[in-house]
């Protein structure tokens, strides 16, 4: 009988042991904090209810993201089991080490990047660039897009105005040209007793800002980073003559359509300018737009359209993609978040809670065009998406963009031909460096 007692009193025991430990599993999971952010939050629910493995997260605001992120990937810590990092972090993160291949666990799984947005694998997942090798999974589909003031378009004394001045309706611009002549339009105007202006586009120097704006307008002109047929060759392509004209083009945006004070504005600052109806134009990313919306019950107020065309049609890529940090003692842990993270069900839920999904059965799906007001510009925007250089080195690289063009549209220094010049100058001497050139 005492024997008897023991082992039942040691199976209690190593019940309740068991127990704890498989409730104490855990995993952290690094983003950025952002709308989005919460949304992954109450998707991740259902994957502590399924697997009892908790998620905690660690969110950093925009500003501080990169260096966060990439001072700890630098540094091998172990914070975090799993990143969602951005699309320019790729390159970075299969040359350095910091992110898990995951070709063998995708087969292993069924994962097949083949039910994702073509765009989405290229940009987020694929090193080197469209190679069949891969370091995420893509997560958080995005581009720069704008938002604008329906409730304003739609007033027939400013239609008719606009119209004697114009030559065409007051609406959803199809060019770069039709957008100026819209934010000159309200530039300054009085509407309902207060001072309007044209739009909140972005200038911000500290981080990438005035770059993920003023490539809006350059990959519209037709840009190209280099000689499609000599990798690493930019002179007479990131600098011709076209690529100027829209360097000059987004100065006069800012000269001639921004709000007072404008001069130092990324996501934020624009979403701001947006709200207190100071603005009639916003431009930002499309992971905003169902805060925007929600605001909107009734669809009444804002419109939203991919960036408008000029020479091409084109847009900023954003987003990104879900790696598993490669100095986690918990690769194990954070595969299987993957795994259900990858699932269709989960990716449906995750469009319907305000995320992005890039999986084909949601972007496919005979209701998704009318899920969101928003729902046709993103497929519209991804569809056409340019990224920066998603070179190991593109912290180097960003720097002497934000840098020379801040100080050509915002500061006045120079001409815009010159701070391309300057920028393909420094940038030869990091290629240099990293033993491309």
């Amino acid at each position: 009988m005492k024997n008897k007692f023991i082992i039942l009193i040691s199976s209690l025991v190593f019940a309740l042991f068991s127990s704890t430990s498989a409730k104490s599993e855990s995993i952290t999971l690094g983003w950025a904090a952002w709308d989005p952010a919460n949304a992954l939050v109450e998707l991740s629910k259902g994957f502590t209810a399924e697997t009892g493995i908790d998620v905690n997260f660690e969110f950093v605001p925009w500003p501080n993201f990169a260096d966060r992120m990439l001072n700890e990937l630098n540094n091998q810590g172990k914070t975090f089991d799993l990143l969602i990092g951005d699309s320019q972090w790729i390159g970075g993160g299969a040359v350095y080490g910091h992110y898990v291949k995951l070709n063998d666990f995708f087969d292993q799984e069924g994962i097949s990047m083949d039910d994702f947005s073509d765009a989405t694998v290229y940009a987020y997942s694929t090193w080197p660039k469209g190679t069949p090798n891969y370091y995420a999974l893509p997560a958080m589909g995005d581009a720069l897009a704008w938002a604008y003031r329906k409730d304003w378009f739609d007033r027939p004394e400013l239609q008719s105005e606009f119209q004697a001045k114009h030559g065409y309706d007051l609406g959803v611009p199809k060019s770069w040209d039709e957008l100026y002549d819209m934010c000159t339009f309200f530039q300054g105007r009085e509407i309902d007793g207060q001072v309007r202006y044209g739009a909140a586009i972005n200038t911000e120097r500290g981080s990438e800002g005035i770059t993920m704006g003023v490539t809006a307008a350059m990959y519209a002109w037709g840009m190209q980073y280099e000689n499609p047929d000599k990798p690493y060759e930019m002179e007479g392509y990131f600098n011709a003559p076209h690529v100027v004209e829209a360097v000059e083009f987004y100065k006069k945006m800012y000269e001639d359509c921004t709000p007072p004070g404008h001069s130092d504005a990324y996501m934020g600052a624009n979403l701001d300018a947006y709200k207190s109806e100071t603005v009639a134009f916003q431009m930002n990313w499309y992971a905003f737009w169902p805060g925007v919306s929600k605001e909107d019950a009734d669809g009444r107020v804002t419109g939203f359209f991919a960036n408008p065309c000029q020479e091409t049609c084109a847009a900023t890529l954003g987003g990104q993609g879900l790696s598993v940090v490669s100095y986690s003692d918990k690769k194990d842990l954070a595969l299987e978040y993957m795994k259900w993270f990858a699932k269709p069900d989960v990716q449906a839920k995750w469009w319907s809670l305000g995320g992005y999904s890039c999986h084909k059965d949601v972007l496919g799906a005979s209701d998704f065009v009318d899920s969101a007001v928003y729902a046709q510009g993103f497929l519209d925007s991804m569809g056409i998406v340019k990224d920066f250089w998603q070179e190991p080195t593109f912290v180097e690289l960003m720097l002497p963009m934000q840098e020379h063009i801040h100080d050509y549209v915002v500061n006045g220094k120079g001409t815009a031909k010159a701070a391309l010049d300057n920028i393909i100058e420094e940038w030869v001497e990091v290629f240099e460096a990293d033993g491309k050139l």
